[in-house]
């Protein structure tokens, strides 16, 4: 085994180990921000400059171009969640050396699962995710909100985790096999059968969960309200994406000769995520829930390219996650900067915030808009080459709903640029945003208006990245 191809997942081990040695011996406590800060970058420079491909094991772990894609996605959002976290810890939480540790090694379970060619292996890597996450949305512990969000993460998931396994012993039992490309041989063969259909429905249940694809997102609301909130930017960003790039691997490899099957499956789950979830963002009023409400409907979206899984369709789903991940940083280090600063955490708190922080109600406006979808920013891109993918594929009718639910979407957006923008604050006096943080959010925003008017590079990436799928065009 060339432990060579796997030089960026043993640095990030190792990374892991260095925060705790340091959090032990160093009593400067907020030096932990800025070393796991340090150290990410080091990783992604390592990760760029590493360009070999090849199976581990037989096949149990896959490096190829789609792995290296997303060894730089996982460490880079990593990063910025750090960087808005230092503050916050610094002012809210105990125990920092655990928290950033606890960030690395799920980052370390998220590039696993990209890397995962085999049943088990994704599944002990979704399960070090899963386990960092659990302590994560609970680490406020003196907060009865977030231990409500750790006590209900830890439940549905662990329920989850369960049909997901089942489904796993399920397809083993029809194919003989863990081994992605063994069990698309498999069903080639045997085609589709009861045994198959039950497998495949609990996997999707399992994935399901953690890609808060209704009806398995009731935990959604609750954790995102409750959690730390760069613990809530993890979950909604890092996190989800996991997912996909899990459901992504695992479908194109093994489960595509059944695609009659489960393409039905995902196509109604596509229109009842991303409808539920935009309708239901119109009624919340904490900022935090109508987030995640939000990115339920934007699961709906990705749900949609996955059901009609092609090359065009997997490029058009990673576009819309890279546009999503940048826009989502932007808003969610804006929250957290703002209620770092105020303790907001209603809309009725953001009244105003234009005249006290011109540089955050700026960047909320540019990253809800890219949410929405409205031109000249990412989520208009990524969302158009998407919709187009998917109509492409015989999907007109979820692309005409996914449409109308981004017009609904641009309603609780408005409402919150309205508080922003027009509603009278209730104090007063400017409020100073951290150098570092000031200057993180104006990169953002970069990207975010770079992606709405010339996405090629971004779109050249993927599609290399994708390549090693085997898909059909």
């Amino acid at each position: 085994m060339d432990l060579g191809l796997v030089v960026p997942e043993l640095l990030l081990t190792a990374f892991v180990f260095v925060i705790f040695t340091v959090d032990l011996l160093s009593s400067r406590k907020r030096v932990l921000g800025y070393l796991s800060a340090v150290l990410l970058v080091v990783l992604l420079v390592v990760t760029v400059l590493q360009t070999g491909t090849g199976d581990l094991s037989g096949g149990l772990y896959l490096v190829d171009t789609y792995t290296h894609f997303f060894r730089v996605f996982f460490p880079a959002t990593t990063l910025f969640v750090v960087l808005f976290s230092i503050d916050y810890v610094a002012k809210r939480l105990r125990y920092p050396g655990e928290y950033y540790s606890l960030l690395l090694m799920a980052t370390l379970g998220m590039v696993l699962m990209a890397g995962a060619g085999e049943l088990i292996t994704a599944y002990v890597s979704l399960e070090l995710v899963n386990f960092c996450l659990y302590v994560l949305a609970a680490y406020a512990k003196f907060d009865t909100k977030s231990n409500e969000a750790g006590v209900k993460y830890i439940i549905l998931s662990v329920a989850a985790s369960a049909l997901l396994l089942l489904g796993i012993g399920y397809l083993y039992g029809v194919t003989g096999s863990t081994t992605f490309r063994e069990i698309a041989a498999a069903l080639a063969q045997q085609g589709s059968s009861a045994g198959v259909l039950a497998g495949l429905v609990l996997i999707v249940a399992g994935l399901g969960f953690k890609v808060a694809a209704v009806p398995f997102h009731m935990w959604t609301p609750d954790v995102y309200e409750g959690a730390p909130t760069p613990v809530t930017a993890f979950i909604s960003i890092a996190s989800k994406a996991a997912g996909f790039v899990l459901l992504i691997r695992l479908f194109s490899l093994g489960l595509m000769p059944a695609i009659d099957s489960w393409g039905p499956l995902l196509q109604l789950l596509a229109a009842a995520t991303m409808t539920v979830g935009n309708l239901l963002a119109i009624q919340q009023r904490n900022i935090r829930r109508l987030l995640a409400y939000s990115s339920i409907g934007q699961a709906g979206y990705l749900l949609m390219g996955a059901a009609f899984l092609s090359e065009s369709t997997v490029n058009g789903i990673l576009l819309h996650m890279t546009g999503y991940t940048v826009t989502g940083l932007a808003v969610f280090l804006c929250v957290t900067v703002y209620q770092n600063l105020t303790g907001a955490e209603d809309l009725e708190g953001y009244a105003g915030m234009a005249q006290r922080s011109p540089l955050l109600a700026l960047g909320m406006t540019m990253a809800l808009f890219s949410l929405a979808g409205l031109p000249l920013f990412a989520g208009f891109t990524t969302k158009f080459y998407l919709f187009t993918a998917v109509a492409g594929h015989g999907g007109l009718g979820l692309v005409a709903l996914a449409v109308v639910n981004s017009l609904v979407s641009l309603y609780y957006y408005l409402r919150v640029v309205r508080q922003i923008y027009i509603a009278e604050p209730a104090a007063t006096g400017r409020l100073e945003v951290p150098r570092i943080l000031g200057t993180a959010l104006v990169v953002l925003l970069v990207l975010v208006a770079l992606a709405g008017v010339y996405p090629y590079p971004l779109a050249a990436i993927i599609s290399v990245a994708v390549l090693p799928l085997g898909l059909p065009g």
